[in-house]
């Protein structure tokens, strides 16, 4: 019982880089188990800040092996220049390993997904347009072309002339563009990319991770965007196109679950959510803004500004169901340090009726009107705590009643963006 899950509980951006940052020091082996360059995790190492779209929180560790696992889809020229950054900060590189079973990402890709987001009339929900979702369709629909097929140049070709006809069409036909591709370029640019990252694919990344486990090695399963995001329990439409959910590890990895021994959710000490789609809680108007400001709130990977809101257990609690949250890892709270008094969601209501579980239906859940438990903030600043008694009372009451929300203990708690602010084991 050798792996550890970190997934996010709201809908992304929540800080799991550097949570998975912090636990990587202890860890064998760090998997990115789903999602594409539309993720990106922060990690604050002293005076330097780096941002990850596709190679995992782990990488600073020169012992710590890191996977982009077979479910995640990878836009290699992406992930070539993120390697080339770190290399230029002195970050060895020689860990990482890829998956050759994970499906890559192409231009059509790229241009089928801004041109589905520019067609009004199949309803807009705000996709990073990085050709996250049309690369996971291809997968699904076994159209996709994977790490492998780079190195068998018959094979790639093939379905190269099969999904330029098929994008092209769509795109030209259907959304009224005007794109065409050039096989033998693409051929020359992927070939390209194949031998620069012929020293870090394995042909199994499943078998490497389970042998690890097998030798008792501790593993981390490192997942992106959050639970709210997730293609099957989110929002749906307004979501992404994988499960970044717990079960989502086993086979964005290939473990099994009989070998996950702790699942850490990590929870936003309020919410934010990037794109369309409902949000009960948000905050409308200059109290949101100034929350956003406060908290940085703009997207690691678009630049995006977040819309922020109240924390909501409503959502908490259907996270934590699903996921099988063990502990929680709350960050961001001393973005709240200084608010006279601050609003948590307990339930919502809808026509009337007390609703605690997180409607699946949008036209419900649109309707749905948050039902607020006030609760007393503090001015003290709580950037410089080192446990949890240095923490003020109002914000251990907090606390407590986001893990009463959770039906789950705290073991972590952030208290700004750098790798030493944390507070670890606290009482919860």
């Amino acid at each position: 019982m050798s792996a550890t899950i970190i997934v996010g509980t709201q809908w992304g951006d929540e800080g799991k880089g550097k949570i998975t940052d912090l636990l990587s020091s202890d860890m064998d082996m760090v998997v990115r188990y789903q999602g594409g360059n539309n993720a990106g995790h922060t990690v604050v190492i002293g005076d330097k800040t780096f941002k990850l779209h596709l190679i995992p929180s782990g990488i600073f560790y020169p012992k710590v092996t890191c996977v982009i696992g077979n479910g995640v889809v990878i836009d290699l020229k992406v992930l070539l220049k993120e390697l080339e950054s770190l290399q230029k900060e002195g970050i060895a590189t020689d860990n990482l390993k890829i998956s050759s079973q994970a499906h890559l990402i192409f231009q059509y890709h790229c241009d089928l997904d801004s041109a589905q987001e520019g067609k009004k009339e199949a309803g807009r929900i705000g996709t990073t347009s990085r050709g996250i979702g049309p690369c996971y369709v291809d997968k699904f629909n076994r159209r996709g072309i994977r790490v492998c097929d780079l190195y068998n140049q018959k094979e790639l070709r093939e379905k190269l002339i099969w999904n330029i006809e098929e994008k092209s069409f769509q795109i030209n036909k259907f959304y009224g563009g005007s794109v065409s591709y050039d096989l033998e370029k693409i051929m020359e640019e992927y070939l390209g990319y194949a031998s620069k990252i012929k020293k870090y694919a394995v042909e199994s990344s499943t078998s490497l991770i389970n042998q690890s486990i097998k030798d008792k090695k501790k593993i981390l399963l490192e997942g992106a965007q959050g639970t709210m995001l997730d293609v099957d329990h989110g929002t749906y439409p307004y979501v992404t196109s994988s499960n970044p959910i717990s079960g989502g590890a086993c086979s964005g990895a290939g473990v099994p679950p009989n070998s996950v021994s702790r699942i850490i959710g990590v929870v936003k000490a309020y919410v934010t959510r990037v794109g369309g789609g409902p949000f009960p809680t948000e905050i409308e108007g200059k109290e949101g803004e100034e929350l956003r400001e406060k908290g940085g709130e703009y997207g690691a990977t678009t630049g995006r500004p977040r819309r922020c809101g109240w924390f909501d257990g409503v959502v908490m609690r259907h996270s934590a169901r699903i996921n099988g949250l063990t502990e929680l890892a709350v960050t961001k709270i001393d973005v709240l340090s200084g608010l006279d008094k601050i609003l948590v969601c307990t339930a919502y209501e809808y026509e009337g009726k007390k609703v605690m579980d997180f409607p699946c239906d949008l036209d419900h859940l649109e309707k749905c009107k948050p039902s607020y438990e006030e609760l007393p903030g503090w001015k003290e600043d709580i950037s410089k705590a080192k446990s949890y008694k240095d923490l003020p009372k109002n914000c251990k009451k907090y606390l407590d009643k986001l893990s009463e929300l959770a039906e789950c203990k705290i073991s972590m708690v952030s208290v700004g963006a750098e790798r030493e602010q944390i507070i670890r084991s606290s009482s919860h």
